[in-house]
């Protein structure tokens, strides 16, 4: 009997694999859902957070680099912040238990993520102009929030340590930041107008913090 699959693959061509996979998953995603033509929000829900889970697990070799952060801004934009939170904490928490490592730092995770998507409702309005989403300003906003959930993450080593380490830390800790920050650029870059038509056409209801129409282009 032959053994194909008894074989290790290196880890960058372990990323590239996971890379594809990921694309294949956003790839399914976009073709999908345009044959849900009466589909529930809360199925679009469901799929966005599956895809949050899949995206962190499979991009985990790269240094802080994930699609949450992305997606759960544009759901606060187009859902509200209360589903933006409830998405935070299924990622966070799922991930966490089942791969990475689960602890006291997954409710620092979920505070950083839900404070993401409470930003990206507060300003759903200033990031849709004229129909259409203003990637400029989500990057920026992306960057800000990159900074500001690994800022409130490392907030946990308090429960153990005193102020002066977490000082020390956040410094130490700077370029994973950076990381974050392109990250979130790039997911902006792939991920911002298409996630961004298929919310809309399964958004829940309008509200004066969700986005009610957009341009497609």
């Amino acid at each position: 009997m032959y053994d194909f699959h008894n074989f290790a693959l290196t880890p960058m061509q372990d990323l590239i694999v996971n890379i594809v996979i990921l694309s294949l998953l956003v790839f399914a995603i976009l073709k999908g859902e345009r044959k849900m033509e009466n589909s529930s929000p809360f199925t679009i829900l469901a799929i966005l957070t599956i895809f949050c889970v899949a995206g962190r697990i499979l991009l985990e070799p790269i240094p802080n680099v994930q699609p949450v952060t992305v997606t759960i801004i544009l759901v606060g934009v187009f859902y509200g912040a209360p589903w933006a939170i409830a998405v935070s904490g299924i990622a966070a928490l799922s991930t966490n238990m089942i791969f990475m490592g689960h602890g006291p730092w997954t409710l620092f995770q979920v505070i950083g993520w839900g404070a993401v998507g409470v930003a990206g409702s507060i300003f759903a309005d200033k990031l849709i102009l004229e129909g259409r989403v203003a990637v400029g300003r989500l990057m920026i906003l992306a960057v800000v929030s990159a900074f500001a959930f690994d800022w409130i993450v490392s907030t946990s080593i308090l429960l153990n340590h005193d102020f002066s380490t977490l000082l020390s830390y956040l410094a130490d800790g700077l370029m994973f930041d950076m990381y974050h920050a392109a990250g979130n650029v790039a997911f902006v870059a792939w991920l911002a107008n298409p996630f961004s038509h298929l919310m809309l056409r399964h958004r829940i209801a309008p509200s004066e913090r969700a986005v009610s129409e957009i341009v497609t282009n």
